[in-house]
């Protein structure tokens, strides 16, 4: 398909620099599969807009300080940590990376090195770090919580960025981007949830920064995904399955979640355990085996995200939610307000 037809005007003023306080007070726009109009409610509004018999699905990956500036030599070369690849060693973009050669070391503040070990087609590197700290600690040292670009671009990253960019499921350490559908809960609100009797189910996909790159293919079959690294257990998948069998729902929250348990299903549209690499791309015209609704933020033109919702909702009917969202001066974005998308079965 042609990329320009996810292409939309956004207003700059309508990108949310901080997140909604409290955390559930924030909009949520509800859309389903018929040609009803638009349900514009608040997050905390989510234990009545849910049947009892469904199920939340979270990823509980934790954000690090992802996010380097360090020397080499006198150039400034900025990181943004991408992926693992083992116990020091990660896949990397790189800000100036024409100024590295294979060998180089870049030093980054606090005594925290690294080895450009070997430059990808796609420009990204492989870095290893050097010293026998754990990297996660050598981040906390050195690194930032790294905002998306249409944040970090309109002010800096602050202490109040690393309680806020994380959600309240944050466990597994190795996400350089936050799961930001689930930014939106609290424990209040999920003590509501249990009261209604909708369950909530975690599963792992550790979030890229190639979340955040533009599409610059002009047909979606050019465009070639970065592959992130998840993981569902035996007993979640289980669960997810009989309550689908018992005629619940199975509502991923946040896109990430959404993409592992459709990477996890199979042609019987069972959810199986999985572990490993994902690369899944939704676009319009695929078939949904896994989920029957989805919580998510409000997405950036032309992304694969749009896309994604395209393929859940309909693209003209997607379109038409982000026109009322932009006509009504919904948030967007990482910290912006939300939307429930229940297709028809």
């Amino acid at each position: 398909m042609r990329v320009d037809l996810f292409d939309f005007d956004l207003p700059q003023d309508l990108i949310a620099l901080r997140p909604a306080r409290p955390r559930d007070s924030a909009r949520l726009l509800v859309v389903d599969g018929s040609e009803n109009p638009f349900s514009d409610c608040v997050v905390s509004d989510l234990p009545g807009l849910l049947r009892e018999g469904d199920v939340l699905v979270f990823n509980d990956t934790r954000v690090i300080p992802a996010q380097l500036t360090g020397k080499r030599g006198d150039a400034t070369i900025g990181v943004t940590l991408h992926k693992r690849i083992d116990l020091r060693r990660w896949q990397a973009f790189v800000r100036n990376g024409k100024r590295l050669q294979e060998g180089d070391r870049i030093a980054f503040p606090h005594s925290v090195a690294a080895i450009a070990e070997l430059r990808h087609p796609d420009g990204s590197w492989t870095l290893s770090f050097l010293g026998e700290e754990p990297v996660e600690v050598l981040l906390e040292r050195a690194g930032t919580m790294p905002l998306p670009p249409y944040i970090a671009g309109k002010r800096p990253t602050d202490a109040a960025d690393r309680e806020d960019y994380q959600t309240m499921f944050a466990r597994e350490e190795g996400a350089v981007a936050a799961p930001t559908a689930a930014l939106h809960f609290t424990p209040e609100l999920i003590s509501a949830l249990d009261a209604s009797g909708i369950g909530r189910e975690t599963l792992t996909l550790h979030v890229g920064a190639g979340t955040f790159l533009p599409v610059k293919a002009d047909d979606t079959r050019d465009h070639a995904m970065h592959s992130e690294w998840g993981r569902i257990d035996a007993r979640t998948a289980a669960r997810l399955n009989g309550a689908r069998a018992a005629g619940g729902r199975v509502i991923a929250v946040g896109t990430t979640s959404l993409r592992l348990l459709e990477s996890a299903a199979d042609g019987d549209e069972t959810i199986q355990p999985f572990e490993g690499d994902t690369a899944i791309f939704i676009t319009p015209g695929y078939r949904f085996r896994a989920v029957d609704g989805l919580m998510t933020n409000f997405h950036l033109p032309r992304s694969t995200l749009v896309m994604l919702v395209s393929a859940l909702m309909g693209r003209e009917r997607m379109m038409d939610v982000y026109a009322h969202a932009i006509a009504n001066h919904y948030r967007f974005y990482s910290y912006g307000d939300s939307s429930l998308l229940l297709p028809q079965r």
